[in-house]
């Protein structure tokens, strides 16, 4: 999302709200009427990609108020912040898909420019209404992890402190297309997650019911142990329980083989952080595809070649590894266009786009730049995807 300088003057202000108000005030259509809304919301959540390319081509005319509407709709104030944002996430699909599928226009642009400022601007009033999450830099350092702290007060009065959720153990058990995105929207704070909803067998409870994994309704701090002693295990490779972790992949029909592990220890990067292509390599770890036991996995087996542009080396992307872990539909076409003309830069990806949308969160930080970076300048390589931006794709055979 692109950021913006605030001057400190209030009659700037006022004169960017009140742009903002004429941009999103209340359409023909309003939302109750709209039968475009509910069918691309569906296709949204559901992930009906062709449905979603014919209801947008067909719809050219009203599109554009369509978008003006859910943004202006997400606004008001009875909306909870993960379903604003939802709608708000909704509503620059739109633009994405008025964009790659009709073209853009300057009224189109304008559009775009202010619900992407709404979007920023919820971020950085949740960030800072969330200030006391920095507090828990200390479990959070370790990519993946994150406090969930929205109903702090509430757990205080219960005694009880934040839940730390360590995305890297449950990545051990399953791959990431388990809960990406049929259970879990994979942006955070998106999901609204509730202990209401937990014990009615949504979200966390999907697994955690008694059966899959230990009952949500009981030993409340086998999760609510942020800033304790016992959370080291969830934020410490020292720490690491590797015999639970092996006695809960073989009851769940995962692998974690300990005696692989490199003299008894978790491999980490130069950053202290878990080398998974590492654990592949070796052998050790083995998660299980998906809790449907009919389920046949998608992997793209396709290499793509990204030329830099300053003196740092090349990059091949591997498709396969990715593939083996996410499902397509959480990167294509909402992240990266299938056309091979995705203007990528590193701004961007800081910023959560492209590769910023995993890499950095959940995935080895962009510190670690060769690990992306590996290739000799204009290496030519075997039946590869060529990225050229938007130039025609070409494909280059290797010598």
């Amino acid at each position: 999302m692109k950021t913006f300088r605030v001057l400190g003057t209030t009659r700037l202000i006022m004169l960017a709200m009140a742009l903002l108000c004429s941009l999103l005030a209340p359409p023909l259509v309003t939302a109750a009427e709209s039968e475009f809304r509910q069918q691309f919301i569906y296709n949204y959540k559901t992930l009906s990609f062709s449905a979603q390319v014919d209801l947008i081509k067909k719809s050219e005319t009203i599109m554009l108020d369509e978008i003006i509407s859910l943004a202006n709709d997400a606004m008001a104030k009875e909306i909870g912040f993960g379903q604003r944002m939802y709608m708000l996430d909704a509503a620059s699909a739109m633009v994405s898909g008025y964009t790659y599928y009709i073209g853009i226009d300057r009224k189109l642009k304008k559009v775009k420019k202010r619900v992407d400022k709404l979007i920023a601007s919820e971020l950085r009033k949740e960030k800072e209404k969330n200030a006391e999450l920095m507090k828990w830099k200390k479990e959070e350092r370790f990519i993946g992890n994150f406090i969930m702290n929205a109903n702090m007060a509430k757990m205080e009065k219960e005694g009880l402190a934040p839940v730390i959720y360590p995305h890297w153990v449950h990545r051990i058990w399953f791959e990431c297309k388990v809960c990406h995105s049929d259970i879990f929207i994979m942006k955070r704070w998106r999901n609204e997650i509730s202990q209401e909803k937990i014990v009615a067998g949504e979200q966390c409870g999907v697994c955690h019911n008694g059966k899959i994994a230990f009952s949500a309704e009981e030993k409340c701090e086998r999760c609510h142990m942020g800033g304790l002693e016992e959370a080291k295990r969830l934020h410490d490779v020292d720490h690491v329980d590797h015999d639970n972790i092996a006695k809960v992949a073989k009851m769940l029909g995962a692998e974690w083989n300990v005696d692989k592990l490199p003299e008894g220890k978790m491999p980490v990067d130069r950053f202290g952080f878990i080398d998974w292509l590492e654990l592949k390599r070796l052998d050790i770890f083995k998660p299980i595809h998906s809790l449907d036991k009919n389920y046949q996995p998608e992997v793209r087996e396709n290499l793509i070649y990204f030329k830099a542009k300053s003196k740092v080396k090349d990059v091949l992307f591997d498709h396969e590894v990715h593939s083996s872990w996410i499902e397509c539909s959480s990167c294509h076409p909402e992240i990266f266009s299938e056309s091979l003309k995705n203007n990528v830069k590193m701004v961007a990806m800081s910023k959560g786009k492209f590769c910023g949308h995993c890499h950095g969160k959940v995935s080895f930080t962009f510190a670690d730049c060769l690990r992306c970076h590996s290739q000799e300048k204009d290496t030519r390589q075997e039946e590869v995807l060529l990225h050229v931006g938007k130039k025609r794709v070409k494909r280059v055979k290797r010598k």
